[in-house]
């Protein structure tokens, strides 16, 4: 032997030998846990090694009701009265995720490589079955995104594609929902009668159950408007509808603001069910404010509603907006009703879409890069100044 230098004898070199073999087991162990992303198949890959390899009697999950090999009843019932080895597998949190089982051969205890190797695998099979739920979670999350997405498409579809042109007016909306999907509603149809109607509506709440409680809403409104019904009698109408159709319904109610038009003598109509008031500014005078005259849609059974009317002068302009406008937040100072009727009023232009930009515009400045809160929806309405009234 050269001095200075230890050569391993023989039960040195077979304890390395071993050591090694070991190593590779594991190794070769944890490529096989991590070969699948499923997680029933991660669990079961488990449970084989622990069997095949280790030669135990038998390995189980018993939070997923998974075993493999010879394991008593009761330890899959949890009424397991022996002491056999548990492993817990935890996340990258610490968090617990399930337990592996392990029946050693003819109930004797572990030997230490058996017990190291099992630590080992269990700390393998917890980034496994780890990286397995994170997969199915972002599969699911992207099936869900899919159909959101779809949802979307279709609510935007149910929006007017086309604005009817009436000479001497301009007419504009946009609609902005907070999430994939929203509960703002808004229509224009034109009624057998010759007349524009128009309806802006606020499902309550947000999101999907609202958005399909909005596509409900729409179903019934365009029903009824295809009928000469009066307007107040169609508001009575659609709040019995909504309340008959049940509880759920009922928590979902809508506000709701209706106008009928007549564009050749500027006659116009508005009913309010429970909605902000809408806003008339004529071309001179004070602006007026329709009024809720009733509880929203779906809210009582048996509600009557009363009109309001008025004459839409040449240079007047009216809004129509859903509450995600005023319920815009700077820190505790709101944005509410008064600013937007000021801003409403001093916007220099007959362009109802130039209008519509403006209000946008003073609401991003004020909420300074906030977060929407809500859905946002707003429909303008403008007659020129170059227009001739007609006597009814």
């Amino acid at each position: 032997m050269v001095a200075g230098i230890h050569l391993p004898g023989n039960d040195e070199t077979i304890d390395l030998q071993q050591q090694v073999a070991r190593l590779q087991a594991l190794l070769e162990a944890s490529r096989q846990v991590h070969s699948t992303i499923r997680e029933e198949e991660v669990l079961e890959q488990v449970l084989r090694i622990v069997v095949r390899e280790l030669e135990m009697a038998g390995a189980a999950f018993p939070s997923a009701s998974l075993a493999y090999g010879d394991v008593p009843d009761e330890v899959l019932t949890g009424a397991d009265g022996t002491v056999l080895p548990i492993y817990l597998l935890q996340d990258r949190d610490g968090r617990r995720m399930t337990e592996l089982v392990v029946a050693p051969p003819d109930g004797r205890e572990l030997t230490l490589y058996e017990a190291d190797f099992l630590e080992g695998l269990a700390l393998q099979a917890a980034v496994a079955l780890e990286n397995a739920r994170n997969h199915k979670r972002n599969v699911e999350f992207a099936r869900v995104q899919q159909d959101l997405d779809a949802a979307r498409n279709i609510q935007r579809s149910l929006l007017p594609q086309t604005l009817p042109r009436i000479d001497g007016y301009s007419l504009a909306f946009k609609s902005v929902t907070c999430y994939e999907v929203g509960g703002d509603y808004l229509d224009i149809v034109e009624r057998p009668n010759g007349r524009l109607l128009i309806a802006v509506a606020d499902v309550a709440g947000k999101g999907l159950a609202s958005a399909i409680m909005a596509t409900s809403f729409r179903s019934a409104f365009r029903a009824m408007a295809a009928h000469d019904l009066p307007l107040e009698e169609l508001a009575t109408r659609m709040n019995q509808y909504h309340w008959t159709e049940g509880e759920e319904a009922r928590r979902r109610y809508v506000t709701a603001i209706f106008l009928e038009m007549d564009a050749m003598t500027g006659e116009v109509e508005v009913v309010n069910a429970g909605h902000n008031p809408g806003f008339l500014v004529p071309a001179a005078g004070d602006a007026c404010q329709f009024e809720s005259s009733g509880t929203p849609l779906g809210l009582l059974p048996g509600m009557r509603y009363s009109g309001q009317k008025h004459r839409f002068t040449p240079g007047a302009r009216l809004l129509f907006y859903t509450d995600g406008l005023t319920e815009v937040f700077r820190g505790d100072d709101e944005f509410g009703p008064e600013r937007l009727l000021d801003v409403f009023s001093k916007c220099p232009c007959d362009k109802a879409d130039d209008i519509l930009g403006a209000i946008w515009s003073a609401i991003e400045d004020f909420a300074e890069g906030g977060p929407q809160g809500d859905d946002m929806t707003a429909l303008a309405l403008c007659r020129s100044t170059t227009v001739t009234e007609t006597n009814a």
